[in-house]
């Protein structure tokens, strides 16, 4: 969803479980002929350039690609699992980067996959698409199996409860190699006191953790997207190397970690399966 600001900085709504109310659409980008945008109910939900699938053209999912890219060997074929399937504009950037990369994808809305089929170009035979709800995903895949998982697991402009809790994140990293990496999209608005407690909820079951976001807002001036790291194994993380790219982007980021991320998550607490009934768990609504 726009958040006010000017194009290249939309926040997209993440296209997972959508309303069977809604009206789903891709259309074409007037100012980049071969792009194509995914729309429900007119809300942007994802992007692909269908003449070049590495194009990516939301902030976030650069950022999300460039701690892939740093993390692994150039051009090396990895394992992934995306929780939440949208266009598959991810998956389709790490078949074109990193040719022969098994891929799962996990979507929850049929509506979705059937559009996105029909409308888009074909996916790779090594990308495979499943409906189904990502907590029973993964608790269903093999320990061990993945090098990325990534999760972009949106419902009713909410992230599920089911997939914020320590429960599920001690379930990701199961199915995680040792030297794997967790990568999630939240949104969220100032405090940022979501994004403060999923930082908690990580490190209570990671080595490493790190945080991608716009200084604006760290500085508590926008509501928008943050990006988790996670690793099973300490030092995982290309934090160097990831600052570096994400501050060269056309909409720079600030990564946080160590200390930095210390402060920031300073007082918060991670929270279970038995937190998310509670009266006033951090919950933002997207709007």
């Amino acid at each position: 969803m726009r958040a006010g600001a000017a194009r290249g900085r939309a926040v997209p709504c993440p296209a997972v479980d959508h309303d069977d109310t809604e009206t789903l659409e891709i259309v074409v980008d007037p100012a980049r002929p071969s792009g194509r945008t995914l729309l429900a109910d007119g809300v942007e939900q994802s992007y692909v350039d269908v003449a070049d699938a590495r194009y990516l053209h939301f902030e976030y999912v650069r950022r999300i690609a460039a701690a892939i890219d740093l993390a692994a060997p150039r051009g090396a074929a990895l394992t992934a699992l995306h929780l939440g399937g949208g266009a598959l504009t991810l998956p389709r950037w790490l078949a074109s980067t990193r040719p022969g990369s098994a891929q799962r994808v996990i979507e929850r809305d049929p509506g979705v996959v059937e559009l996105v089929r029909r409308k888009l170009p074909r996916l790779p035979p090594e990308v495979v698409v499943a409906l189904g709800d990502a907590r029973e995903a993964v608790a269903e895949e093999p320990s061990g199996t993945y090098d990325v998982v990534v999760a972009d697991v949106y419902r009713a402009a909410r992230m599920p409860p089911q997939v914020a809790a320590v429960e599920f994140a001690a379930q990701v990293a199961r199915v995680l190699r040792p030297d794997g990496l967790y990568l999630i999209n939240l949104t969220d608005l100032p405090p940022l006191a979501h994004t403060r407690s999923q930082v908690a909820t990580l490190r209570a079951v990671f080595a490493d953790v790190c945080l991608v976001a716009d200084r604006r807002m760290l500085r508590g001036r926008r509501y928008g997207n943050v990006v988790l790291a996670a690793t099973p194994t300490a030092g995982r993380i290309p934090v160097i190397r990831l600052a570096t790219r994400v501050a060269a982007d056309p909409v720079p980021g600030t990564v946080l970690h160590g200390a930095t991320l210390d402060a920031f998550a300073a007082g918060a607490h991670p929270v279970t399966d038995a937190d998310l009934g509670r009266a006033g768990f951090p919950y933002p609504q997207r709007g």
